[in-house]
């Protein structure tokens, strides 16, 4: 079976975020990654997660949450000097908590431009930063209206024209479900490329079971492969989060 995390912005919910490293580590999880962490004071996540034995995987860029607000800078016309302020701020979280990738949001815009400002920024964020393993994510046009980066082709264009070796894709199959219709023929063609998986219930956002996606098949699939990254539970559970986790079991074959 693949190495899985525990998304704690949206797991354990019914916790405060202290509380969730435990919670999951005695769910069977051996790392988290936490979407905007820069709410709590990056200590107290630090004590948690020694605490419960706890590996980051992986934070966001911008901060803070963007709940309400811009969805990232990193493709804004302009929006340089916002890209690089945040994203040393969110660096530097990362540095503390070691976090081991920080995944670089696009935001909303469209056209040439945004596509020369996206790679402007990620060459000087990958240069800037060259030990910080980065990623970038396509997401798709119904949860986020207007993002940028909304194409799994067109994240592969984006990746090879900066050819960084510290960036990456983020491979989420409910995205891949909403963009293509197809998560199976959009891995095939671009899972290469993915330096970290997020999986969540299709259509809905759910427990990652059932559905017109076959996830046994497809942790098979990355055993078969060789893929060492993570896999994140990235999903809204259907009730409270323990009782949903037994697609975490091995599926007979």
């Amino acid at each position: 079976m693949p190495k899985f995390v525990a998304n704690l912005s949206l797991l354990f919910t019914e916790l405060p975020l202290p509380h969730r490293f435990e919670a999951a580590r005695k769910a069977g999880f051996d790392a988290v990654e936490i979407l905007f962490p820069y709410d709590t004071p990056a200590r107290d996540l630090l004590a948690a997660m020694t605490a419960s034995e706890m590996e980051l995987v992986l934070i966001n860029t911008p901060p803070p949450n963007y709940t309400g607000g811009p969805r990232g800078f990193a493709a804004i016309p302009g929006g340089q000097d916002r890209f690089r302020h945040d994203f040393k701020r969110a660096l530097r979280y990362a540095e503390v908590l070691g976090a081991h990738i920080l995944h670089v949001m696009a935001g909303v815009a469209a056209g040439p431009e945004a596509h020369d400002t996206f790679v402007e920024n990620l060459n000087w964020a990958t240069d800037f930063a060259p030990k910080q393993r980065l990623t970038i994510e396509p997401l798709n046009p119904l949860d986020m209206p207007g993002y940028f980066l909304n194409s799994f082709d067109l994240a592969a264009d984006i990746l090879d024209q900066v050819a960084a070796p510290n960036l990456a894709l983020q491979f989420d199959t409910y995205h891949a479900y909403h963009i293509t219709e197809d998560v199976g023929a959009c891995w095939a063609k671009h899972g290469s490329r993915a330096g970290h998986i997020q999986i969540a219930g299709l259509p809905e956002r759910a427990e990652p079971a059932g559905g017109p996606f076959n996830y046994p098949a497809f942790f098979r699939e990355l055993d078969a492969s060789g893929y060492s990254g993570y896999v994140s539970a990235e999903y809204h559970p259907s009730g409270e989060t323990g009782k949903g986790l037994g697609w975490l079991k091995p599926q007979p074959v």
